[in-house]
């Protein structure tokens, strides 16, 4: 068993920046204990699969789904001849306007972003569809799958529709209960103090940040922080505002039309050729390219 918690980054798993999926057969398997910095759902299709996301086992059966906050523990085990989807996104990609840090979701009201429920509630229920419903949530899967890899200038908005539509469609079958769970009040592993934090860290990402001013932000030592945030990230200090930097940059490369040196000073680089070897380093293809490939044609 490992002794520690692999936490997966964007730039690691990848092919675009912002979605991916993929459709997966596969051999008897049970994965280590993992975490990633996205949003993963996954829909079982056939064999049933062995999955626990924090500390509550699920067995789910053909047509169950999983659904995965960004850093909450999870463990999945499949057996011989499982098929099944796996859906990732950012959390830019579904929820724009939401304006949270992703270590912030967890308190999120529904009201706010209803679409978060069953990722919120995960631990404490089972989503199924059956019949009718589990044919349309494969089709709009196949249809992200198809838009995926097509990549087209429309394929974003029908990839966010598809999803959006298999979301909604579990949020509505299963409504009544998870107004029930919603109701009463979340115990969840990230502590507010976790929160002041991460609000420091996305507030000040265009300046300087520093280790012992997010403590104090949080009235947290610096080496508590350190241990908190290695024990619920994965990462250390100086990794996570590296990883925040960059997928701002990302975004800004992708949704705006800022020059890149403009992007460096907004994700916090004074230098505008040290930031494009940073992000090159971290994402394996340079400013320029990753926006060429990326950015949707009207900014172009």
């Amino acid at each position: 068993m490992a002794r520690t918690i692999q936490t997966y980054l964007t730039a690691e798993r990848a092919t675009h920046g912002d979605f991916w999926i993929r459709n997966e057969s596969r051999a008897q398997h049970t994965a280590q204990a993992h975490r990633h910095e996205f949003f993963q759902i996954q829909l079982n299709l056939e064999g049933r699969t062995q999955q626990y996301v924090g500390a509550t086992e699920h067995r789910l059966e053909p047509g169950s789904l999983a659904f995965v906050l960004p850093y909450r523990a999870h463990l999945g085990g499949h057996s011989a001849g499982s098929r099944f989807y796996v859906i990732n996104f950012q959390q830019h990609f579904l929820f724009p306007e939401l304006g949270v840090d992703p270590l912030e979701l967890e308190n999120v009201p529904i009201a706010q972003a209803p679409l978060l429920a069953p990722f919120l509630f995960q631990d404490v229920m089972n989503f199924v569809l059956k019949g009718a419903d589990l044919k349309m949530a494969r089709k709009a899967c196949a249809t992200m799958m198809a838009e995926h890899v097509r990549r087209g200038l429309y394929s974003r908005d029908i990839i966010r529709a598809n999803l959006t539509l298999l979301i909604s469609m579990v949020c509505e079958r299963h409504e009544k209960k998870l107004a029930c769970v919603d109701g009463r009040t979340q115990q969840r592993g990230h502590p507010k103090t976790l929160a002041r934090v991460m609000r420091y860290i996305r507030e000040n990402l265009s300046g300087h940040i520093s280790l012992a001013e997010a403590a104090s932000t949080a009235n947290l030592s610096p080496n508590y922080l350190t241990n908190l945030l290695k024990h619920e990230t994965g990462k250390n200090f100086t990794s996570l505002v590296t990883s925040r930097r960059m997928e701002k940059a990302r975004e800004l490369l992708t949704y705006t039309s800022l020059r890149v040196s403009e992007v460096a000073a907004a994700a916090g680089f004074e230098d505008a050729a040290y930031f494009t070897r940073r992000f090159k380093q971290y994402f394996r293809i340079a400013p320029a390219a990753y926006r060429s490939r990326e950015t949707p044609v009207a900014l172009r």
